[in-house]
This record gives C-alpha cells, sequence and structure tokens, in this order.
C-alpha cells in the first residue's frame, strides 16, 4: 500500500460527508472514487462538483468495485454497525463517523468482525484529533497538566428534525448514543479509564420520542471528575464548549480554537500539520492504511465509550 493512491467511496453527500471531501482535497496520495447517497439527483451534483466519477444509492455497488480500498461512512447513526461491518466483510478499510453504533451489541460486532479481519477500522471521534484537545493531549502526556474536572457543554437548537445545514433529516439525532460520545471518549482519552458513571434526562419530546436534555457524570479511575450538559432547546451559541480545569492551568476548547480560563488565545496553529479536526481524522486513517498499523480512534480503542453509555441508557431507563 506504501507509495500506491488510496481510493476511497464515500457514503453520505450530506453536510458531514462535505466536509471529508474538502478535508480529503488537502491529502496527498488519496482519492475518493466512488460517492453514496439516498437522493441520485443531489449525489450527482456532489460528486461532479468534486470530480468525483462513480455515483449510486447502494453501498454495495461501490464495495464492488475492486479498485475500492477504503470507505468512510457518514450515513445515519442507524445504519453505522451495519454498513461498517459490511464494509469489512467485503474487504475495505473504513472509517465511520461518530457514533460507531446505537447499541453495545452492534460496536461489538463491528469489533470483533474488524479483530478478524485485521483491516483497518476507525470511528470520527474527531474531538481526539481537534489541534485545541491535541494540545492538552499532549500537556498531559509530558506530565505539565493533570485534569481535576472537565465541564462540558453541549448545546443545539433542534425542536425539529434538522441537520447541520437547517435541512430536515430523515432520521433522528440522539444526545446520548451520538453527542454525549464525543465527550465520554474524549475524558477516557485525556483523563484515563471511566470507573463511575450517571445520567438523568429531562421531558421526552412527543413527536421526536427521544429527550431533549441530558445531565451526565462521569469520574476516571484517576480521580477526574466530568459534567457534561446537552441540550437540544438552546436558542443561543450551538455548539460544544470544554472546559478543562486542571492543576497548573485552565483551559477552553471551543472545536479546533484554544484559550485560557482568562480568554487569552492560545496559538495551537503549530500542534499539527492542519487546524481542521476532520482532515486530520482522515490522515490518520489513511496513514494507518499505509503504515499497516491500528489507528488513533480504532473501534477497539473506542469501545469502553461505548460500554459507558450502555450503562447510562440503562440507567436513564431503569
Amino acid at each position: 500500500m506504501s507509495n500506491k493512491t488510496i481510493k476511497v467511496a464515500l457514503a453520505g453527500a450530506g453536510a458531514f460527508g462535505i466536509k471529508h471531501l474538502d478535508g480529503i482535497k488537502n491529502i496527498d496520495g488519496v482519492e475518493v472514487v466512488s460517492l453514496i447517497s439516498r437522493d441520485l439527483d443531489k449525489t450527482r451534483a456532489v460528486a461532479d462538483k468534486y470530480g468525483i466519477q462513480h455515483v449510486t444509492t447502494d453501498l454495495a455497488d461501490s464495495l464492488a468495485l475492486p479498485e475500492v480500498d477504503a470507505v468512510i461512512l457518514c450515513t445515519p447513526t442507524q445504519m453505522h454497525a451495519a454498513q461498517a461491518i459490511q464494509c469489512l466483510k467485503a474487504g475495505k478499510h473504513v472509517q465511520v463517523e461518530i457514533p460507531l453504533a446505537d447499541s453495545l451489541a452492534d460496536a461489538e460486532a463491528v469489533a470483533a468482525l474488524q479483530k478478524e479481519t485485521g483491516l483497518v477500522a476507525m470511528v470520527g471521534h474527531t474531538r481526539r484529533f481537534n489541534p485545541s484537545h491535541q494540545y492538552v493531549h499532549n500537556k498531559i502526556k509530558a506530565g505539565e497538566f493533570n485534569i481535576q474536572q472537565m465541564d462540558v457543554q453541549t448545546y443545539f437548537f433542534r425542536r425539529t428534525n434538522t441537520n447541520a445545514l437547517g435541512e430536515a433529516r430523515s432520521w433522528t439525532d440522539h444526545l446520548l448514543w451520538h453527542h454525549a460520545a464525543h465527550t465520554v471518549d474524549l475524558f477516557a482519552y485525556q483523563a484515563g479509564e471511566i470507573v463511575q458513571a450517571n445520567a438523568i434526562q429531562g421531558p421526552i419530546h412527543p413527536t421526536l420520542g427521544i429527550a431533549m436534555d441530558m445531565s451526565i457524570q462521569l469520574k476516571a479511575k484517576s480521580g477526574a471528575i466530568c459534567t457534561l450538559s446537552l441540550s437540544f432547546n438552546n436558542d443561543g451559541p450551538l455548539g460544544t464548549f470544554f472546559r478543562y480545569i486542571g492543576d497548573t492551568a485552565t483551559f477552553i476548547a471551543r472545536y479546533d480554537d484554544l484559550v485560557n480560563g482568562k480568554e487569552e488565545k492560545i496559538d495551537v496553529s503549530k500542534v499539527d500539520v492542519s487546524m481542521n479536526g476532520i482532515e486530520l481524522q482522515d490522515r490518520e486513517f489513511f496513514a494507518a492504511i499505509r503504515e499497516g498499523r491500528e489507528p488513533n480512534s480504532s473501534v477497539a480503542q473506542v469501545l469502553p465509550c461505548y460500554r459507558v453509555l450502555h450503562q447510562l441508557e440503562q440507567q436513564l431507563q431503569s
């Protein structure tokens, strides 16, 4: 695989698929050769813009192309595990957007098949790759910073079922299995194994059938704690804001940007080759394929996150 162009099929031409296409444009030796999405005309329009030759509404068509080495799945959450399994069974490396699954059993099934095939299978836990969080991770690894508490707010305004572009969605998003997954995994990545987890949720939405507000508490073996507040009801600044309260400093991360506790900007432009977390995630996927190694954010590495989400779901249902 060393010097040959890696040929990729990308499934899902929505808001997130386009973020991957924009990131991949900056990566040498990689070409997207097939685009899969449910609306053929919309998919064709995106494919034309990015110079992608093959367009289909069925993932199986792309998996049948012998030149395809790897697949990136940016499809609805409910399809992730089954499609990841489909890719691995077809002998293709796969990167699946977060979350890997919306049940522990499905996540474990993907992990078992990855082990059996030895193919690269990674999950888009982008926070591991954002320069802001990498900066904090490097400080922790160097022994210069230890988390005492992480305080995280994940806030959206989604009283109707719309995507990141404000377009109607064909599927229902989920605070626990999707949005909490980012923080649960990041907390374990930064502070170590999670040994305690609690959750409470607000009222269930009458038509969407999901909780629109949720609060989660986590504790790591190290003693560090994490408080996570999630909402689809927040009419204000949207997105996720991370406050790292440590023994030597306080850091606030907003996507790829980082400031200290006094809101003074920290330059993270030299942390990695790009300031775009999605592009960095894709670079890691392709590097792992070339080097025949396990990627950061592999299915095996993120599985503990889904175990915690499962425990929290059990608690919320009881």
